[in-house]
């Protein structure tokens, strides 16, 4: 018999709240093996004693048997003296000051919670909590490292006797699951009215509470559901009037709600789907994805406004399933709620509702009734909003929109080593970022740092990122606009703690996401097409139609869309009328009521943006991409003012032909050392189609759409010709647009160019804050400030 040996083993990664420790009990017991595993703030740490066969097998099946929702990232080991244990253990949690580990994001329910929970032999039958160490809530309950039950909003729910023998049960998919929780030990649900009193009363208790909150949606009211990142308004979908309503209460006029339905069957009932979207919807992380509408569909056309998509996610926690479960026929099967409503609880502009006790201040105006719990929400997570691009060469890949619940806290991994950096983002759709060692922890989303609840959700965020990560800053990376609230924090914290400051370029941060996120390892050039709507240049005027020749270190802004003015600046966002007027006038076209947009202003808003423009008050020059798409709207009389960010474009996308081939022309003018790229000659043709009005909208649209590829591809070639660059990174806003991202990758790759687009964070601003984290970290490696 071959003698005993030890082995230490520490892994790092996401192994904690994901049943690690229980998985390396049951393989050390299959090996015969002695000794502990236990959980540290840096990770997992394994001692074991037994045969070397034994251990060696032991060693190769860790990594290749991990628990499905564990990632390891660093994996070490080396001898020990063996110790002649007499079992194996799970031991004690070790609390390690300055150790870290990644947290895992709040998961989907899975299948055998779902089977229990719908099972009236089990004993969280219809419990709305029910949750194993394979889901539940992560990320919105803990508080510190380690993931241990005191260190997070479980604390405050001692176990019952059932539910501690599972905990503390190594055999069990329960044992250590911080959540875990029955009805005789955990949260509850309960319906209260705007004045915070029961409801119903007390004789009509005996009905369950959410069976209830079904029949109060059938009626046509407005729930405001308590969840696992924050509240939900929901209502039903079907229900014109309930969808109505909610939208003139939650001053809404047109920006698409999401819905939630029961299960893919539904879906497939109301919309066009395909096996990767379907697979997208059904993984763990469950995020709203965009689909194609059927025209025939029963959902109210409140929901969606002028869409020919709409946004769907499947039930992620118990409590959302038992919205649609059948009380009557106690099954999971026809529903008697089909579609629902399921948007953020927030008055506009604001950060989701989280907290009890402010609940009732912040929604009464939209709610009649609030499905409560009583689980705190420690950090306040939104819904995360993805779709599949459908490429021609028959492959998938999900294009993420929002990155937050299913996704947030997960790290982006890098290949290289950064600084400990915080990165503060953008204005709009605003996410921050800290580096430590190979990983950058993108946050979740934000949203827009309009009002001082959005930032005081900002500055709170970063807080408990900090604390969590045990992350303290030597760098803040903010981005070039001197009036964003993120760049007002960053200056304010980097003067109070003496931080080095290093403001980043929009569009090259958008770039630099991009290249990070593709584990883009040398600092060598790419083509940097970066259309957005919004981003301060160099220069000061407003950029966003960018085509930069750029590395993580520097960029070179090789050519642009010709400038145009922008009356009013950032605020005239809002009115694609007076953009296209301007526009026009700036080229020297005269106004006329043959110009829908031109009627779409009184005669007195008109005399104001004449003079305006003479006299260049307020103006500020741009060459964004989002800004062209809100003129050519305005052209075609899609939409004169908007409502809600990209709204023109949204609108002006969903009516393009999608056969049509035709583009319009434009000219490349050399400016400097630079190129420019001259719009004006597919203006005119334009508003000549639409005047004479035998071309409809539809093509126009289309062409405009295709021109716009042509110019991307134009270009692009004439870098490569110059610089000899192949790979071109597509990111900004404006990429969201899945028309033209399809046309231009398919007109890049056919000329040879290798393209790389997100595939891990948003194309949009929600992504920019990982690309200042990694520009300003080689900056500072390279010393170059």
């Amino acid at each position: 018999m071959s003698e005993l040996i030890g082995r230490y083993i520490r892994i790092t990664g996401i192994v904690q709240g994901v049943g690690f420790r229980p998985f390396v009990y049951r393989l050390a017991k299959q090996h015969q093996l002695t000794g502990w595993v236990k959980n540290t703030s840096a990770g997992v740490e394994i001692t074991v004693s037994g045969h070397p066969n034994n251990i060696e097998e032991f060693e190769t099946q860790l990594p290749l048997q991990a628990p499905s929702l564990s990632r390891i990232d660093q994996f070490t080991s080396y001898p020990i003296a063996s110790d002649h244990f007499s079992d194996f253990r799970i031991i004690e949690s070790q609390e390690i000051d300055t150790a870290f580990i990644p947290i895992s994001p709040d998961i989907s329910i899975c299948e055998d919670c779902f089977r229990e929970l719908f099972n009236p032999a089990d004993r969280r039958f219809l419990y709305p909590f029910i949750n194993c160490t394979n889901c539940g809530p992560r990320f919105t309950i803990i508080k510190d490292i380690p993931y241990d039950r005191p260190n997070t909003t479980m604390a405050g729910f001692p176990m019952c006797p059932a539910c501690s023998d599972e905990y503390h049960d190594p055999e069990n998919r329960r044992f250590h699951a911080q959540p875990v929780a029955c009805p005789a030990c955990g949260p509850q649900v309960w319906l209260e009215k705007r004045d915070a009193s029961l409801f119903p009363n007390e004789s009509f208790l005996e009905k369950p509470v959410i069976q209830v909150a079904q029949e109060q949606l059938l009626a046509g009211n407005i729930l405001a559901i308590k969840g696992i990142g924050g509240f939900h308004l929901a209502c039903d979908a079907l229900n014109p009037n309930a969808v109505s309503t909610l939208r003139k209460r939650k001053g809404r006029v047109d920006k698409p709600f999401a819905v939630m339905m029961a299960d893919i069957d539904t879906i497939k009932k109301h919309c066009y789907i395909t096996p990767a979207e379907i697979e997208l919807l059904v993984s763990r992380e469950r995020p709203i994805v965009i689909l194609p509408r059927k025209p025939e569909s029963p959902i109210a056309a409140e929901v969606a406004p002028r869409q020919l998509t709409i946004g769907v996610m499947l039930p992620y926690t118990p409590l959302h399933y038992m919205l649609f479960y059948n009380y009557t026929r106690q099954s999971y099967a026809s529903f008697p709620l089909e579609v629902l409503v399921m948007t953020s609880g927030n008055r506009s502009e604001e950060p989701i509702a989280t907290d009890n006790n402010l609940v009732h201040e912040q929604l009464n105006e939209l709610a009649d009734i609030y499905l409560m719990h009583n689980r705190p929400i420690y950090i306040r997570c939104d819904d995360s909003v993805s779709r599949v691009i459908h490429l021609n060469d028959g492959k998938s890949q999900s294009y993420p929109i929002r990155r937050s619940r299913g996704y947030a806290p997960n790290p982006i991994r890098l290949d290289w080593e950064l600084p400990q950096i915080l990165a503060c983002g953008a204005e709009l759709k605003n996410t921050f970022c800290l580096t430590r060692e190979t990983y950058a922890f993108l946050s979740h989303h934000i949203g827009d740092l309009e009002n001082f609840e959005t930032y005081q959700s900002l500055t709170d965020g970063i807080e408990h990122y900090e604390k969590l990560f045990r992350i303290k800053p030597e760098v803040i990376a903010h981005d070039k606009h001197p009036n964003y609230l993120s760049t007002h924090y960053a200056l304010q914290r980097a003067k109070e703690e003496n931080l080095t400051l290093i403001p980043i370029q929009h569009h090259h941060a958008h770039v630099a996401s991009c290249l990070a996120e593709n584990h883009w390892e040398n600092n060598t050039p790419v083509i940097g097409v970066s259309f957005d709507g919004t981003g301060y240049g160099d220069d000061g005027a407003i950029w966003g139609g960018e085509f930069l020749v750029a590395s993580y270190t520097n960029f070179e802004r090789y050519a642009h869309l010709q400038y145009f003015p922008l009356p009013g600046g950032d605020r005239s966002i809002r009115f694609p009328a007076r953009i296209a007027l301007s526009y026009l006038y700036s080229r020297g076209i005269n106004w006329s009521e043959s110009l829908p947009s031109y009627n779409s202003l009184c005669a007195e808003e008109r005399q104001l943006l004449k003079s305006q423009l003479d006299h260049r008050i307020n103006l500020v020059e741009t060459s964004s991409m989002g800004r062209l798409f809100d003129l050519v709207a305005a052209l075609l009389d899609i939409r004169q003012r908007i409502n809600y960010e990209g709204q023109a474009a949204i609108e002006l996308e969903a009516i393009a032909d999608p056969i049509v081939t035709e583009t319009y022309p434009f000219e490349t003018l050399s400016r400097g050392q630079g190129l420019e790229i001259d719009v004006f000659p597919m203006i005119l043709h334009i508003i000549e189609d639409t005047q004479l009005g035998l071309i409809p909208a539809s093509q126009i649209s289309a062409r405009f759409h295709n021109t716009i590829a042509e110019i991307t591809l134009q270009t692009c070639t004439q870098i490569h010709k110059n610089r000899g660059i192949k790979t071109v990174a597509l990111s900004g806003g404006v990429w969201q647009n899945m028309t033209l991202l399809t046309k231009v990758i398919s007109l890049l790759e056919q000329a040879g160019f290798n393209v790389i687009i997100h595939h891990e964070v948003p194309t949009n601003d929600g992504g920019i804050s990982l690309g200042q984290a990694v520009i300003a970290g080689f900056m500072v490696k390279n010393m170059a400030l």
